[in-house]
């Protein structure tokens, strides 16, 4: 899988990428990841990409032409499943929408900043919009990274124990059950005992029980 991030503020996403199970995704040849600095296509003497909004109004409008120019050349070297824009307004990402996306070959994240793209981009550049909440941050390379993230860790080989991420929370629409580790009492805190027995059937039972209980309580919207 090839992810091409756009963006006016690369420093923000590099750090986030280089580690853990990204960086192993990438260093196994899983994933590649590319960050464009969107100022690189900038035609003005001063690289800005952006400008005031036509009728007026607070805020600077990221520009269509170097966003134009940098998904141009990008979908000339290769087809792109998704070129997807970072967006308050996106459909809202989730598990299900992170592992069809880890199907795919090739992405395009544009990060969105300021505020926002001449609407043009998103009429006729973006296949799919993304929001990671009903809130609105400064700029869109957070939400870009999380989206990376949950995308490339799911691809088969990026984790070493594959069930690892089969059983995180949302894969089947239920939380995850609690988990524990050693020692198995501290401070008269002790671990259930069922998870003590050995015994696997009774064990799996536990957890799927627990699952269904902490959804009930925790994300009932989430049940289907």
């Amino acid at each position: 899988m090839r992810i091409d991030i756009i963006t006016v503020l690369p420093e923000l996403i590099e750090g986030s990428l280089s580690h853990s199970i990204v960086k192993r995704a990438q260093d196994k040849g899983l994933a590649e990841i590319h960050i464009h600095h969107l100022r690189d296509y900038s035609t003005n003497k001063q690289n800005r990409v952006d400008d005031y909004a036509f009728g007026g109004g607070a805020g600077m409008v990221m520009q269509i032409e170097p966003i134009d120019l940098v998904i141009s050349k990008l979908k000339a070297e290769r087809e792109y499943d998704e070129i997807i824009y970072t967006s308050p307004d996106g459909e809202k990402f989730d598990q299900k929408m992170a592992n069809n996306l880890s199907l795919k070959k090739n992405l395009i994240i544009l990060c969105g900043h300021y505020k926002g793209v001449d609407y043009r981009i998103r009429e006729h550049l973006i296949t799919k919009e993304i929001s990671i909440g009903d809130f609105v941050l400064t700029g869109g390379e957070l939400p870009a990274a999380m989206i990376t993230d949950a995308v490339v860790r799911v691809i088969p080989g990026a984790i070493g124990d594959e069930q690892s991420a089969l059983s995180d929370s949302f894969q089947d629409n239920l939380l995850a059950p609690p988990v524990y580790t050693r020692p198995a009492e501290y401070k008269g805190w002790k671990v259930p005992d069922i998870l003590l027995s050995g015994h696997e059937r009774k064990i799996r039972e536990w957890e799927l029980d627990q699952a269904i209980e902490r959804t009930k309580r925790l994300r009932p919207d989430i049940l289907e």
